[in-house]
C-alpha cells in the first residue's frame, strides 16, 4: 500500500505500539475498536476496509503464532475457512461474465458425470445457492481421501441428494467448492485455485491462495480454537442430523491439528481452506464493486445478480440460522451474520473472518484473526463493521 493510496494526503502511521500497519484520518473509531478486541481475547488479527477504490484502514495486532511469538502483521496469511466461498463464488461469476458458463443450464452439461443419481436437471444456480442437497456423501472419507480432488468430485457425482434439490437450501460447508470447483475445471480445464490465481489475484496483487504455494508456509498464522468451537454444528444429538452429516462425512472429524497442517493448506478446498491477508480480501471485494488500481473485477449487472435474494429463512443444515439469507454464491445479511447491513453481500468463515461489500457506500470490509470462536452472531464483526460504517458517512 502506498502511502498516499490515492488521495492526496499521507495514511496516519498509527502510534499505538500494539497496532501494525495504516489508518485514514477519519477512521480512528475503527481502530479503537478493533483493539477493543483484544480485550475480550483475540489473540492475532488484521482488518482491512477500502472505500472508494482505495484502502483506508489496513492495520493488524497481535500475535501469529503462539509458540514462537512472531508478531501478527498485514501481511500474515490466515486461514479464512468459509470466507473462501466468496472467491469460490467470484470465480464462477467472472466465468459467467466471459460467457464461459451459464447458471441456468444442468451442472451435467459441464460435468457429465454429475447426471447420476438422479441428478441431471440440476442447474448450475443451485450448486451456487446451496440447494443442491449435495451437503454430505453416503459413505464417510478419510482425511487422505478428502484432499483427494478427484475421488471426493467422483463421490459427489454418484451421490443422490438428500433432499429435492430447489425446493429448499442447506449450508453445504465441506462439498460447496468441490461443486462449484468441478465446474470451473471442466470449463476451463485448470483447478479453480490456478485461475483464481492467474486472473483475479495477479492482477491485483493480492495476497490470497486456494491451494498455498509451499513457500508461503512460514507466514501462516497458527489457529487457536475453543473446546466449543464446532458445537454449533454437531448440537443435534441425531447423528443421521443434516448438521451432523454436512461436517463429519470426513472421519475422524476435521480438528484444529488438521487445520495447521502444510498438507491442509497446499490442497485445494474452495469452500473452507482460502489463506490470504485481510489486505487482499478487501482489495477483492473492492474491485467487485468498483474500480481499484485500473482492475475492475465484476460489472454492475452481475453485481446486482449477486445481491438478489434467492433464500431467506430456516438452513436445513445450520438448523440454528433462523434468518439466514443466500444470494448468488453469496451470504446476505441476515441475524446470524450482519455483514455491512442493507445492500452488501460476503462472506463469513466458522471462527470470525469476514468479508463484505456495500456497493452504495463504495465499501469493501475484510477481517482475519487466528483465535476463533463459535460465536454466532460474531460480535466482533458487528462491532468493527458498525464502526466502519458511522465512520465512512
Amino acid at each position: 500500500m502506498s502511502a498516499t493510496d490515492g488521495y492526496g494526503q499521507a495514511l496516519r502511521q498509527s502510534s499505538n505500539h500494539h497496532i501494525r500497519g495504516e489508518v485514514m484520518p477519519g477512521f480512528e473509531h475503527v481502530e479503537r475498536v478493533f483493539l477493543e478486541q483484544f480485550e475480550r481475547g483475540d489473540v492475532g488479527s488484521a482488518l482491512s476496509v477500502y472505500q472508494n477504490g482505495h484502502a483506508v484502514v489496513d492495520i493488524a495486532a497481535g500475535t501469529a503464532n503462539v509458540l514462537t511469538g512472531a508478531p501478527y502483521i498485514p501481511d500474515t496469511l490466515q486461514l479464512v475457512f468459509s470466507t473462501t466461498k466468496g472467491m469460490t463464488a467470484l470465480v464462477a461469476h467472472a466465468l459467467v461474465e466471459r460467457g464461459l458458463l451459464s447458471l441456468d443450464v444442468p451442472v451435467a452439461q459441464y460435468w457429465p458425470e454429475f447426471a447420476q443419481g438422479e441428478k441431471g436437471d440440476i442447474p448450475v444456480r443451485w450448486l451456487l445457492t446451496h440447494e443442491a442437497g449435495l451437503v454430505a456423501l453416503d459413505q464417510p472419507i478419510s482425511h487422505e481421501e478428502f484432499l483427494n480432488w478427484d475421488l471426493v468430485c467422483a463421490r459427489l457425482a454418484a451421490q443422490r441428494p438428500l433432499w429435492k434439490p430447489g425446493a429448499r437450501h442447506g449450508y453445504h460447508s465441506l462439498t460447496y467448492g468441490f461443486l462449484v470447483g468441478e465446474v470451473v475445471r471442466r470449463i476451463t480445464g485448470c483447478t479453480i485455485g490456478n485461475w483464481f490465481q492467474e486472473h483475479i489475484a495477479k492482477p491485483l496483487g493480492a495476497s490470497f491462495y486456494i491451494g498455498l504455494p509451499e513457500h508461503l508456509e512460514s507466514r501462516v498464522a497458527v489457529l487457536i480454537t475453543s473446546p466449543e468451537f464446532f458445537s454449533f454444528v454437531s448440537a443435534d444429538s441425531d447423528p443421521h442430523a443434516l448438521s451432523n452429516r454436512a461436517m463429519n462425512f470426513v472421519t475422524p472429524a476435521l480438528g484444529v491439528s488438521d487445520f495447521n497442517k502444510q498438507s491442509f493448506h497446499r490442497a485445494e478446498l474452495p469452500a473452507i481452506n482460502g489463506i490470504g491477508t485481510a489486505h487482499a480480501l478487501a482489495r477483492i471485494y473492492a474491485a467487485m464493486i468498483g474500480v481499484v488500481d485500473d482492475v475492475r473485477l465484476l460489472g454492475e449487472e452481475t453485481v446486482e445478480r449477486i445481491r438478489q435474494q434467492q433464500w431467506r429463512g430456516n438452513d436445513l443444515v445450520n438448523t440454528s440460522f433462523k434468518d439466514d439469507a443466500v444470494g448468488m454464491g453469496f451470504m446476505l445479511p441476515g441475524a446470524h451474520c450482519p455483514l455491512g447491513g442493507p445492500g452488501s453481500f460476503g462472506s463469513a468463515g466458522i471462527g470470525g473472518s469476514r468479508a463484505w461489500a456495500l456497493p452504495e457506500r463504495n465499501l469493501a470490509f475484510a477481517y482475519v484473526l487466528n483465535r476463533c470462536t463459535a460465536q454466532v452472531p460474531d460480535s466482533r464483526e458487528t462491532a468493527l463493521s458498525r464502526a466502519v460504517l458511522e465512520c465512512a458517512e
